[in-house]
């Protein structure tokens, strides 16, 4: 019976009632009203963001492209799709099946990726950045609408997509922090090292992953 009536209470409870104590101000941060997001990291990715911009388009050698082979090319490129559809999706049902108590923080998991995903690739179509190796690398060269891989650098959603995840399990879950972010900077770091972005690609998308999962956040009262 209690355990039914537990159930029964987080069927009608606010979602901020799946999220770790520390995001619903409760302890230390009761009553404080301030959000987790860390604004000085923001700043701190956006502004580095554009000093790498302004290097690169001085001609500073940034990209830097690596060869894997055997297992290890194959778990890199596993690595490199951390917070994809796939890996969101696994991810969400595993949530919802072996923590009912969180299921509702699954939902909003899914929309925030989700979310970062769609404006990452409304950037991309709107700057064109070309990648690294091609014709034109480095340039914008500004708006279109079908795809091109070759013309969608600029922001890296791999990455972006990759922080927002971890940043959502990480409120769900704060005792795995260092290991979703180890995952998310990673998969990150993965798409310079395969020569796919620019650095200030996968920083911009590293900020804008992070900005949009704590919005929707924000947006959805948690």
């Amino acid at each position: 019976m209690r355990q039914q009536a537990y159930y029964a209470d987080w069927r009608i409870a606010p979602l901020t009632s799946a999220l770790s104590p520390e995001y619903r101000g409760e302890g230390e941060n009761a009553g404080s009203g301030v959000s987790p997001m860390n604004l000085p990291l923001l700043i701190g990715l956006v502004v580095s963001c554009g000093v790498l911009m302004l290097l690169e388009s001085r001609g500073l050698q940034t990209t830097l492209a690596l060869k894997f082979k055997g297992d290890i090319k194959r778990e890199s490129r596993l690595l490199a799709q951390y917070g994809q559809f796939l890996c969101t999706t696994i991810v969400a049902l595993l949530v919802w099946q072996l923590d009912p108590p969180h299921r509702r923080g699954a939902i909003v998991l899914i929309v925030a990726v989700l979310a970062t995903s769609l404006v990452c690739m409304l950037l991309k179509r709107l700057l064109s950045r070309v990648r690294p190796g091609r014709e034109n690398a480095g340039r914008f060269l500004g708006p279109h609408w079908r795809h091109e891989n070759e013309r969608e650098s600029f922001p890296s959603s791999h990455s972006a997509c990759a922080v927002a995840l971890s940043v959502m399990l990480t409120i769900l879950y704060p005792q795995g922090a260092a290991t979703f972010w180890a995952l998310a900077l990673i998969c990150a770091g993965l798409r310079y090292v395969m020569d796919a972005h620019w650095p200030s690609d996968v920083l911009a998308g590293i900020a804008i992953g992070y900005a949009i999962a704590y919005a929707t956040v924000q947006a959805i009262h948690l």
